[in-house]
């Protein structure tokens, strides 16, 4: 029987899991939540409280994909070049584990799907509203904007904006599509377009694209009517692309850096893509020397200047670190974790589809929007964030511990 003080408890929970996401712009803060959460994990844990997760398959699913995220950090640290962050990488990752398992107890009712979607999509909407401020006023939230991009309200000291709008949109299409029909999804790809794309983060530009054909064809099912709504909504990005290119010096500069692509020399694209031609070029004889298990899980910074050319650009004279990551998913795990890691990846990728084909309508329905902002977050042709780092790490988890979830209410088997 149901008491008030349950129902309090569980109440409490979502907004421990729900704080997570509202405190991620204001620096280390959302580190709070995920660390109430982690405790309360251990304490059901402990006291037998989920064993029902357990029956369901949300634990076992959330333990062997942290498995296939936290091995190949332990593995790293054997040959690792600075074993002390690689070992303290790994120490700290562990709080992923129980927060996880937390997160699939607070939710394992499939009523505390729509509030959470529906409070996610609010937070990222009010982020949209403090973007457009900016863009009209000059200032926000989190103050005024970077020289060249729209930074909203995590600030022009934290140009994050563009990829987490971009990634948390499944979220707001979702809502807007439920709430207004189609519509109602043209809205809020019209709202997500300007700040995405003012946002600068060319990363951001592509999982944006990724998410938005997706959604088309959700809403198609058929080639016919699919390609001429992809066909205007590239024309409407172009078309705003062209009034902010007119418009915002910042933008401009940012495309015209991009143009410089077309020079075609190797200095040309390395130049337009922010010096990420000899991050990559350095990954590569990374990963060539330390194949196995690689330099050690965020050891990256501390191996480049050791492997970088003569004249890179994040090698010059002085310096004691190199660039800080790969600003690739599939280099990063290769560079940091080597071939070793990258399998344990490959193997969560096909644990996680096992269960998503494996769950009936409804909880595919439910796991919906996190799982597109996950594929969308660790879409391989693109560039990203460091996954094995503190903030971008905490995000991942976040949507993987949703996405688990809302699959726990049907066992996975041995998935």
């Amino acid at each position: 029987m149901r008491t008030a003080a349950s129902t309090r408890a569980e109440r409490a929970a979502l907004v421990v899991v729900l704080a997570v996401l509202v405190l991620l712009p204001v620096g280390r803060t959302s580190e709070l939540p995920i660390l109430v959460g982690a405790i309360a994990g251990l304490v059901l844990l402990a006291r037998g409280m989920l064993a029902a997760s357990m029956r369901d398959g949300a634990v076992r699913l959330a333990t062997l994909l942290f498995a296939c995220y936290w091995l190949p950090v332990v593995a790293s640290g054997i040959a690792a070049v600075d074993p002390g962050k690689t070992w303290s990488t790994a120490a700290s990752t562990l709080r992923f584990l129980p927060f996880a398992w937390f997160v699939a107890w607070a939710m394992r009712k499939p009523s505390t799907s729509p509030p959470m979607l529906l409070a996610t999509a609010a937070v990222v909407g009010l982020w949209l509203v403090d973007a457009w401020v900016q863009w009209t006023f000059g200032y926000s939230l989190g103050g005024a904007p970077e020289a060249e991009r729209l930074s909203g309200i995590f600030g022009a000291d934290n140009l994050k904006l563009g990829p987490v709008l971009a990634v948390l949109s499944p979220f707001v299409f979702v809502v807007a599509r439920s709430l207004g029909g189609r519509l109602g999804l043209l809205g809020a790809f019209a709202v997500m377009l300007v700040p995405v794309l003012l946002s600068g983060s060319r990363a951001a530009w592509l999982c944006f694209a990724l998410v938005v054909v997706v959604f088309a064809w959700r809403e198609t099912r058929n080639l016919k009517r699919f390609l001429p709504l992809v066909v205007g909504a590239v024309v409407a990005v172009l078309f705003a692309m062209v009034t902010a290119w007119r418009s915002d010096a910042g933008f401009e500069a940012r495309i015209d850096k991009s143009l410089q692509a077309l020079q075609g020399t190797e200095q040309a694209l390395d130049d337009a893509s922010a010096g990420r031609i000899s991050i990559w070029r350095t990954s590569a004889t990374m990963i060539e020397a330390h194949p196995w298990t690689g330099v050690g899980a965020r050891g990256y910074r501390h191996a480049y200047l050791a492997f970088a050319r003569e004249g890179d650009r994040f090698a010059w004279e002085g310096a004691e670190v190199g660039a800080y990551h790969a600003h690739q998913i599939v280099l990063e795990v290769l560079s940091e974790t080597g071939i070793v890691g990258l399998a344990f990846w490959i193997a969560g990728v096909v644990i996680a589809v096992r269960a998503w084909r494996r769950a009936d309508p409804a909880s595919r329905g439910r796991a919906f929007a996190p799982g597109l902002a996950l594929v969308a977050m660790t879409f391989p042709l693109n560039t990203h964030l460091a996954f094995y780092s503190a903030w971008w790490g905490l995000l991942f988890w976040w949507l993987l511990a949703l996405f688990v979830a809302a699959l726990g209410d049907r066992d996975v088997g041995d998935a």
